[in-house]
């Protein structure tokens, strides 16, 4: 009877490592440009692996030396599937900063006001926006 029950538990536990392996919590979040309410949301990983050829969304920063010194200048850009795009763009060194939060399978939201400048941006990096097929 020994035998058998450590058979059992031998069973059970390959088991429960091989649905482990596989297991976990996953949210895909399409990107979605609302031009109405002047906001765009998605994770980078739901926007590149789109069925389509013009979802994207993504932030950055670019720096210009001038006579002055140096400017920065981020912004924030998007478009979904209904073929809605839109790209803001901010100097205020808050959300500038805010920008360096992005990672390769990030959650990001943003928005503009009625000049098209960013009046948010924010980022989540977490497990469940990964897909099966980036995990090994």
């Amino acid at each position: 009877m020994k035998f058998k029950s450590k058979i059992l538990a031998a069973g059970v536990a390959v088991a429960f490592i091989s649905t482990a392996a596989v297991a976990g919590f996953k949210q895909p979040a399409p990107v979605d440009v609302d031009l109405v309410n002047r906001f765009a949301q998605g994770d980078m990983v739901s926007a590149q692996q789109a069925k389509d050829d013009v979802t994207f969304i993504g932030c950055g920063v670019r720096k210009i030396a001038t006579g002055a010194g140096v400017v920065s200048t981020g912004f924030c850009q998007a478009g979904d599937a209904d073929e809605e795009q839109f790209t803001c763009f901010t100097q205020d060194p808050d959300l500038l900063a805010a920008t360096a939060s992005t990672a390769d399978f990030s959650f990001i939201t943003f928005a503009w006001n009625e000049d098209g400048e960013c009046t948010r941006i924010g980022f989540s990096t977490q497990s469940f926006y990964l897909t099966d097929k980036m995990v090994k």
